[in-house]
């Protein structure tokens, strides 16, 4: 009894003990050199793994700490990172530390392009993060706007939000044509937006930033081979705040000017905290209504988002619920006509700044092409643009096994949808083009043509078009003209895409001595589907556009409708695509960081990597009946009708494949550090390869896998008042395969030409500093020198037509890789005193080629981008944006000739010395923009 009572007392004290033990906690303060206290700085504790996040004034709290000594590590984006040994022996022991500004956030821990999270001057990748301040400094103009400030990436958001371009290191061949993201990925949490990519449908569609994110974190080529689904040349990863240790909140509303007096009104919202039990919730998104920046009749973007993560945290891991509810239409701008290849001059009456050149907008029914047995019709309203639905559910969990053992699962669902109500070139049809006439699908267009506005129902012109048959030229028949003697060449546009998806990583870890072992499992499944439709519509070609109906009225005949009210002819006419397609993808991969000595590391990594494309495309044929759809001869614009004919071609290939990435650091000092990277990465086709070509032909053949070679040597250096980083990269990218869009006015088919593979070079140099001459003044300049070249270059000519027999092969091989200017940088003056920050931006974009014949060149330019701000007290702040601040008119892209259906490459240099004083279409940057910001924090 005596041995058993002793017992219990002895376990009692050990509990009693250790519940004292329990009760003891770390508190402090974590400060910025000015004394103002870090909000979301991350205090860990080791080898306890407690830690710690500091709240709005820079005061953390970690409790249940046992007696002992302790290694404390200190780090927040934007600050270098501080480490200590400290003895924690009582019951509240309290710390302050004040962080030394990091200018290039090289001490930050990234966890983009690698598989164990490691500080940047750490890493044999090129990786640059942008910090949710850094952020908040963008005008909200769409995710490519954003990467523009990231060195090395070249974007085009000229479009808007969606419809963007971005690509790094010439690896650009098959995104400059209508998949802007083609070789990279774009990720939100460490996974792709999206697995599926074809025409018009690119991840940028189901992203919005806002005051969710906390951070940017971009990898530029090399190690994306080996991390990232089927993406090699770059992340772009946002993601969003995490735990919040007390609860708060920001909330942003913002409101501007853009262009021609366009409004913008913009709310933000991110709210979070514990909910007891290491539960931490954050909820938030936005909500925006804008006008647009250039002129349209209707709004340009409305919609928003909501986002939430719930997380449990534990000594030995975490378990994270999130999601998204994404509700959004947004539109595109399109072209502008100009004149002068010399020196581009806008044409027409319209101008670089405001012209938009959009359909007005109107409300149609337009027969769906897949079921007119069942009468079903598609609407379409041009102020609808582009609405994109996105769902997600996502779980995220990390779990340390013990022994060096850990496991982390990151997976995802979504059901995506996007539907286009949109056209789809406006371009130049002169009056004395029979294209003008026999593209509604009539028999013999020919006679007295009348063009009515569809809104007043008055008669805007009567000509009479016979002549052009002999060469000749129209007639007005009345006083009425129609502006610039033309309609527009354009379509009514359609097009559903939806997608299932599920994606997820699984990693394991396993550390030692020397060796971070990091191997696992990645899959994605996507079901799709694509439907596509394209109708022309009657408009006029002016800067504000209106709807014309056009009747053919000879006198004694019956009057023939080539529209109908809504000035919508040639229903269904021009396009019909519908497909459908499953992706199933899966790769293995591993990496090993290899600790040669205290100053080596060699990273080593592979990735082998399995993709299936297994679905259908539609036959079609024009709808056959006798007078159309409605059996009336008389109503024209329903007579050509694409209808699918009930087969189908189907396809169902493999692409399998090896990349490996193997990298070296070597630190030279404290603060400075030299890498090395070899990389070979591969690029399987996207599903416009099935859904653009093979029309109404067998699918014969799987696609090409593209091979990208990358060779990058840098240096980094994070000195007290001076940081920067510097890469020497050469890239090469194989099986380049290249097909263009046509129109063959004389059968009014619309095709893609037969691909052609090619071949591209690049050397060039990256590189990224801050220099800080005062506490609070500093200077950032970041940019990218390259040559680009077409090494191996052919070009399809179908002269103008379906038929072969005319056909050739152009060779551009040796010419200049279009699209990528020889230099493009940032330059940035940022001040800040006491309540009062400020900053001054300049975008660089030099001279780039527009097209592979190098017969045009879009000039360089110059943006200016200008920021205020003012803490108005503790939790109110304010700030005003100004975009574009000179108003620069600089040209963004090319579109070739201003013709309906031509193409960037149809503009030759034989091309343009025989059509001097010919029109073409330019896409210019985006106008002046101003917008205000108010921020509470709380």
């Amino acid at each position: 009894m005596k041995k058993i009572t002793k017992l219990l007392f002895l376990v009692m004290g050990l509990l009693f003990s250790n519940f004292l033990i329990a009760q003891n906690s770390l508190s402090g303060e974590i400060k910025d050199s000015n004394g103002n206290g870090i909000e979301g700085t991350s205090i860990v504790l080791k080898p306890s793994n407690k830690y710690g996040i500091t709240n709005n004034n820079g005061y953390f709290e970690i409790h249940e700490i046992s007696s002992g000594s302790y290694s404390v590590t200190i780090s927040h984006l934007g600050y270098k990172p501080l480490n200590d040994t400290i003895d924690i022996s009582s019951e509240n022991t309290k710390i302050t530390y004040t962080l030394e500004d990091d200018l290039l956030s090289l001490g930050t821990i990234v966890v983009t392009g690698t598989f164990d999270p490691r500080e940047k001057l750490q890493s044999s990748t090129s990786v640059s993060t942008l910090s949710s301040k850094k952020l908040n400094e963008i005008a909200p103009r769409g995710t490519a706007n954003i990467l523009q400030n990231v060195p090395g990436t070249f974007t085009d958001a000229t479009a808007g939000e969606v419809f963007t371009k971005v690509y790094t290191r010439g690896i650009s061949a098959a995104a400059e044509d209508d998949l802007g993201w083609y070789y990279v990925s774009l990720q939100e949490d460490g996974l792709p937006v999206s697995l599926a990519q074809h025409s018009y449908y690119s991840p940028d569609l189901f992203f919005r930033y806002d005051i969710t994110t906390e951070r940017l974190e971009a990898i530029r080529g090399g190690s994306s081979s080996i991390t990232a689904m089927n993406a090699p040349g770059g992340i772009y990863n946002f993601i969003s705040r995490g735990i919040r240790p007390q609860f708060g909140g920001d909330i942003q509303l913002q409101s501007g000017i853009q262009g021609n007096g366009n409004v913008l009104y913009r709310v933000d919202a991110s709210i979070g905290g514990p909910l007891g039990n290491n539960w931490f919730l954050n909820v938030g998104g936005h909500y925006r209504h804008d006008d647009g920046a250039r002129n349209t009749s209707f709004p340009f973007s409305k919609g928003g988002q909501i986002k939430f993560n719930l997380t449990k945290e534990y000594n030995s891991g975490y378990l994270k619920f999130y999601g998204k509810v994404l509700n959004d239409k947004t539109n595109r701008w399109n072209g502008v006509a100009a004149t002068n290849w010399n020196n581009p001059t806008p044409a027409f009456g319209q101008n670089f700044r405001n012209t938009s050149l959009l359909m007005p907008e109107f409300h149609a029914n337009i027969p769906d092409g897949r079921n007119l047995d069942g009468n079903a019709t598609n609407a379409f309203d041009p102020s609808q643009g582009v609405h994109a639905q996105d769902y997600v559910f996502g779980v995220d969990f990390s779990q340390d096994l013990g022994n060096n053992w850990s496991i982390r699962n990151n997976m995802k669902f979504s059901s995506k949808d996007a539907n286009w109500q949109t056209s789809i070139s406006n371009v130049f049809v002169s009056l004395n083009d029979p294209l003008a006439y026999f593209i509604t699908g009539a028999d013999f267009p020919i006679g007295q043509v009348v063009f009515r506005d569809t809104r007043s129902g008055s008669e805007v012109a009567r000509i009479d078009n016979s002549p052009i048959l002999g060469g000749g030229s129209f007639q007005y028949l009345n006083n009425g003209r129609l502006p610039n003697d033309a309609i527009m060449g354009t379509s009514a546009w359609y097009k559903e895409n939806e997608a299932d998806e599920f994606m997820q990583q699984l990693t394991f870890r396993k550390e030692w001595t020397n060796h971070d072992l990091n191997f696992g499992f990645s899959s994605g499944l996507s079901n799709t589907s694509l439907f596509t439709q394209g109708s022309f519509a009657f408009v006029t070609y002016e800067p504000s556009p209106r709807m014309l109906q056009v009747t053919l009225e000879n006198p004694g005949d019956p009057t023939v409708a080539l529209s109908d009210t809504n000035g919508v002819s040639n229903y269904g006419g021009l396009f019909y695509v519908n497909a459908e397609a499953k992706i199933s993808q899966f790769a293995g991969f591993a990496n090993d960081l290899w600790k040669l000595s205290d100053k080596v590391h060699l990273d080593l990594g592979l990735r082998l990597e399995s993709i299936k494309h297994n679905g259908s495309k539609d036959r079609f044929a024009p709808f056959s009946q006798t007078g159309g759809l409605d059996g009336d001869p008389n109503t024209a614009y329903d007579n050509g009708i694409l209808a699918s004919t009930g087969d189908q071609d189907k396809f169902n290939y493999n692409y399998t494949y090896l990349s490996y990435s193997a990298g070296i650091n070597f630190e030279i000092a404290n603060n400075a550090a030299l890498f090395a990277r070899l990389s070979k990465g591969n690029k399987a086709p996207e599903l416009n390869y099935y859904f653009n070509n093979f029309s109404n032909v067998p699918i014969n053949g799987k696609g090409e896998v593209q091979k990208i070679n990358q060779i990058e040597l840098g240096i980094k250096s994070n000195l007290k008042n001076f940081s920067f980083t510097s890469t020497l990269f050469w890239s090469q990218l194989k099986n380049i395969g290249i097909s263009n869009f046509e129109f063959d006015p004389n059968t009014n088919d619309i095709f893609y030409t037969p691909i052609q593979f090619n071949t591209s070079e690049t050397i060039g140099l990256e590189w990224e500093s801050v220099y800080s001459p005062l506490q609070n003044l500093r200077f950032l300049f970041n940019g990218v020198l390259q040559d680009t070249k077409a090494k191996t270059w052919t070009i399809y000519d179908a002269a103008g037509s379906v038929d072969t027999a005319d056909d050739s092969v152009q060779d551009y091989s040796g010419n200049k890789l279009p699209f990528n200017p020889a230099i493009m940088f940032n330059l940035s003056a940022e001040y800040q005193f006491k309540k009062f920050s400020s900053f001054l931006k300049w975008q660089f974009m030099g001279e780039r080629e527009g097209n592979v014949a190098n017969a045009f060149q879009l000039p360089s330019y110059s943006i200016f981008d200008l920021g205020l701000g003012y803490a108005i007290n503790k939790n109110l702040s304010a700030n005003v944006l100004v975009t574009n601040l000179l108003n620069s008119e600089g040209l963004a892209n090319f579109f070739g000739a201003n013709n309906f259906g031509a193409n960037a490459n149809g503009a030759t240099q034989e091309f343009i010395q025989a059509n001097p004083d010919a029109s073409f279409v330019v896409v210019p940057v985006l106008p002046r923009g101003t917008i205000l910001k108010l921020t509470y924090s709380f």
